[in-house]
Formats: structure tokens, C-alpha cells, sequence
């Protein structure tokens, strides 16, 4: 009889222990489920918060762009999205660019029917190193823009080589607009495998949108092609169908409907050239010294070009104590 009581008892107590366990088993996995909620949610709160941010960025370069085009008349374009304005413009005046008469005149009437609402072609400026093709497109736009009947509705935007790729997004932003713009490129080549020249050629020509109406593409280049010479002869010897191959290089070039070629200038042109800056910044010195140390110079350089006659300039204004400033 003594022992009844310790079984009665031990079960009692066994009772109690298996619902508390029953209940730890129940109660733990509620707790990474609920867990595991709460970070959905933050994890959808955080993305929304995300689109949110990148929405306000990408439209705002657009509204500020917009605001911006008003107060200056050149600008340099970045990829993510951004027209910098160019307070001053670093330009050499037209009259002063000496031995490229022809060039200098068809794309300014070309520049002149785009700014006017005419058919214009794009325009690849290339050549001879130091000749002045870049000089003649800022040159140009200057002269035009300062016309009364266009009355600084046109624009500049330069775009630099390694930034071709956006070209599509710059186009984007500057079709609405009501200016109108020489998209700049200096010193556009292309090397090797680079396939960035494929997006210039959509917006030149070929692709859905085509290039808006109110924008024109200037472009400078010592390659004719734009290309390398060895580029296009790897691509004939080592393609299955050399001419197709270098068809898709060459055709680039092609896109481009005015072709402006800058040579080597003569010994009557580099001098004249150096005869003007000095008149035109007033430095003074006895013509026949004056060509003597010019061309000196030039034998030093080994070549003659606007770009050796402006650094001749500088020296001469330098040694003489002339200062160099903008009229």
C-alpha cells in the first residue's frame, strides 16, 4: 500500500513537465516566422524607398538641363546626365584662322542653314594635326550664333570621345528643345575592339528615332576613316570576307555628310598666320625678324601648322612682355 502513492505521484509530476515542454515546442518556431515577416517588409520598404531616390535623380539633371540651356551658349556634356555650363568659351577668333578660306566657308554656310530650320549634313572635320579643325567649329558657332536672326538659339555641347556611348541619352534630352545644337566630338578615332562607334552610327543614321531635327553633329579627327590604318588592314586579313569587314568599319565615316580635309600648310601660310596673331594681340617686331625667328621655330617643331604659329606667338608675346587677352 506504501507504494501507490509514489506512482500516483510521479505521474502528476510528469504531467505538468510534458506540457511545458509541449508548450517550448510550440512557442519557438512562431518566432523566425514572425521574424522573418517583419524583414520582408523592410526589405520591400527599403526597395521602394530606393526607386523612389533613383526616380527623383535620374529627372532631375533633366529639369535642371532644361533651366540651364537659357543661360549659356556652350556646354560640355557628361554620361550621367549632366550639361556643365562653359562661362568662356576658349576659341580663336575666324579671321584669324589663315589658309583654310574653303573649309572655313562651306561649314559656315552649312552651320547657317542648320540655325536657320534648313537641311544640314553632319560634318567630319578631318586631317592634318594643328590645322585648326577644332578651332574652325567653335569659330564658326560663334560667328553664326551672333547673327540677329539666330540670336543665340544655338548651342554648343562638346561630348568627349570616351563618353560616346550616352550620345543616345544626350539626344533624348536636347530632342524636346526648342534651341538647336552642334554636338561636338574632338578627336574622334576608334582603336582595336571597340564597338562604342556602333551607337554614334544609330544616331547619325540607321537607327528608329534617327537624329533629332534640331541637333547636328560636328566631329575632328586626324583618320579620314576614323579608324587606325593597321585596325583596317588586321580586319582584311584576318575576317572571312575582307570586304564586308572593313565595309563595317569604314561605313561610319559614311554616316557623315560633309567631309572637310585639312593639310599641311605652306611656308606663305604659316607666316601669314603668325603675321596675324601678332597684329591681332599688338606685338610688334621687325617683319624680317619676325619670319626669320617663325620660321626657326617651326625647323625646331618639324612642321609648320596654326597650332606651331600660335605657340610661336606665345613665346614672342612672352619674351616681349605683351599680354595675350581675348577681344
Amino acid at each position: 500500500m506504501s507504494r501507490k502513492p509514489r506512482k500516483t505521484g510521479s505521474r502528476t509530476a510528469a504531467k505538468p513537465a510534458a506540457s511545458k515542454s509541449l508548450k517550448a515546442a510550440t512557442k519557438r518556431p512562431r518566432q523566425p516566422a514572425a521574424q522573418g515577416h517583419e524583414d520582408h517588409i523592410e526589405e520591400r520598404i527599403a526597395r521602394a524607398l530606393e526607386a523612389i531616390a533613383a526616380g527623383m535623380v535620374a529627372a532631375s539633371p533633366q529639369a535642371s538641363n532644361a533651366d540651364a540651356l537659357a543661360g549659356a551658349d556652350a556646354f560640355v556634356w557628361h554620361p550621367d546626365g549632366r550639361l556643365v555650363p562653359v562661362p568662356r568659351v576658349s576659341r580663336v577668333d575666324l579671321s584669324l584662322l589663315k589658309g583654310i578660306d574653303r573649309m572655313r566657308d562651306i561649314l559656315i554656310e552649312n552651320t547657317e542653314r542648320f540655325a536657320f530650320g534648313l537641311p544640314a549634313n553632319n560634318a567630319l572635320l578631318w586631317g592634318a594635326r594643328g590645322m585648326g579643325k577644332s578651332s574652325l567649329v567653335k569659330a564658326a558657332h560663334a560667328s553664326v550664333n551672333a547673327d540677329r536672326k539666330v540670336a543665340g538659339r544655338l548651342k554648343l555641347i562638346e561630348i568627349h570621345r570616351e563618353d560616346i556611348e550616352s550620345l543616345p541619352a544626350l539626344m533624348a534630352q536636347l530632342r524636346a528643345s526648342d534651341f538647336y545644337f552642334i554636338v561636338f566630338c574632338d578627336d574622334l578615332s576608334f582603336d582595336g575592339n571597340d564597338a562604342s562607334y556602333k551607337s554614334l552610327k544609330a544616331v547619325l543614321e540607321g537607327g528608329i528615332e534617327g537624329r533629332p531635327e534640331n541637333v547636328i553633329l560636328y566631329a575632328t579627327s586626324n583618320r579620314r576613316h576614323l579608324l587606325a590604318r593597321e585596325m583596317v588592314e588586321n580586319e582584311r586579313s584576318t575576317a572571312i570576307n575582307p570586304g564586308e569587314a572593313v565595309e563595317e568599319k569604314v561605313s561610319l565615316s559614311d554616316r557623315f555628310g560633309l567631309w572637310l580635309g585639312f593639310h599641311r600648310c605652306s611656308q606663305d601660310e604659316y607666316l601669314a598666320m603668325v603675321k596675324g596673331y601678332c597684329s591681332h594681340f599688338g606685338i610688334k617686331l621687325d617683319d624680317a625678324e619676325l619670319e626669320r625667328e617663325a620660321l626657326e621655330w617651326s625647323t625646331t617643331r618639324g612642321s609648320r601648322s596654326g597650332r606651331v604659329a600660335w605657340q610661336f606667338t606665345q613665346e614672342l608675346a612672352g619674351r616681349l612682355g605683351v599680354r595675350i587677352k581675348a577681344k
